[in-house]
């Protein structure tokens, strides 16, 4: 049985870890953390796990939660991780990293659009947790930086067209909308009720700090520097994102032509579903799930592809991408307890 422990446990990614976990056959979850709630079981902040799990939470350090487990996922905010990293990767545990701490290859981009980088030793050493780009070198890491929500959607949707080198680069546009879910769940003015409920609105414009996140696993997959248009939205559900991507193709090709070269690539891919031509991707059909789910259509007036994609951030946008990862990190069955059905309606 893997040990696993759960380094800052009480926010949304941390819910959606135990939620996977508590269902997976070969973990078991000794260390919950929370300074905030230290000494409270897990039921009573989320009252969904009562009488499922008796664990409480405990406010420990590295060196105490390296002790109690063989894995840990850290799910602190950004800055957070990259503080108390060292001192589980030196303990010899194999860690997954929920914040941006370690995504950015480039400490100069990284202090751009975060701050200094307290432990640049690292960031060589992570390796970028999306399975479907790097899951061999996942395979054999001890540090994995699990990747941001728009950039799984974005990726995913991009993947194949850059690969095959079908699409321009120089013209991407990502138009993204996130369920509020994706702000955390400490109160923020932007995300309660009466300021998101009935409305639909852009924010962070030409300035959210997953923009070179998303450029930088672009860039590797075109073999050339991409910049790119993104624009995030706030919808007024729970959870769920959906990508819409555009971008000029350097030839003449069908939607169905593109469906096929994408079934291609991702043919074997566990969680990622191509739609058939004329279907697109809805938040409602991947809601609780690790699936990510794209549609494609081809604009022969423009001579442009759309790609949509659809994933839950909570899930393979975060915690459920997290135990993807760390299923190949122990040699488990990928799959393992990500499962689940969509929660429709």
């Amino acid at each position: 049985m893997i040990r696993v422990g759960i380094y800052g446990g009480s926010g949304y990614t941390g819910l959606e870890l135990m939620r996977i976990l508590l269902r997976h056959p070969d973990v078991e979850v000794t260390g919950l953390t929370s300074r905030k709630f230290k000494g409270q079981p897990l039921s009573d902040t989320y009252p969904l796990f009562e009488g499922l799990t008796d664990i409480r939470f405990i406010d420990a350090s590295p060196g105490e939660l390296a002790g109690m487990a063989d894995v840990i996922f850290m799910a602190t905010p950004h800055g957070e991780a990259m503080a108390v990293a060292p001192a589980f990767v030196a303990a010899g545990k194999k860690v997954i990293d929920l914040s941006a701490d370690f995504r950015l290859r480039d400490l100069d981009v990284f202090a751009k659009w975060y701050h200094r980088h307290t432990a640049p030793e690292l960031v060589k050493r992570a390796v970028y947790g999306l399975p479907e780009l790097y899951r061999e070198e996942v395979k054999k890491a001890d540090l994995v930086a699990n990747p941001g929500c728009y950039v799984t959607s974005a990726i995913l949707a991009l993947a194949p067209a850059l690969r095959e080198g079908v699409i321009d680069p120089s013209t991407i546009i990502v138009d993204s909308k996130s369920g509020v879910s994706g702000a955390g769940r400490d109160p923020v003015i932007g995300s309660l009720f009466c300021e998101v409920d009935e409305g639909f609105k852009a924010y962070k414009v030409n300035g959210h700090r997953h923009a070179p996140e998303i450029e930088q696993e672009l860039s590797v997959l075109a073999g050339r520097e991409v910049k790119i248009s993104f624009t995030p939205h706030l919808l007024p559900l729970n959870r769920g994102i959906l990508s819409t991507v555009y971008a000029s193709l350097k030839k003449k090709l069908s939607t169905a032509e593109l469906i096929d070269l994408y079934r291609s690539v991702y043919g074997n891919e566990p969680f990622i579903r191509v739609l058939n031509q004329g279907s697109y991707p809805n938040v409602s059909s991947v809601k609780g799930t690790n699936f990510c789910h794209l549609g494609i259509a081809v604009d022969e007036r423009t001579n442009r592809v759309i790609i949509l994609s659809a994933i839950d951030n909570l899930v393979k946008g975060a915690s459920g991408q997290a135990v993807q990862n760390m299923n190949l990190m122990c040699g488990l069955r990928e799959d393992t307890a990500l499962g689940m059905i969509a929660l429709f309606p």
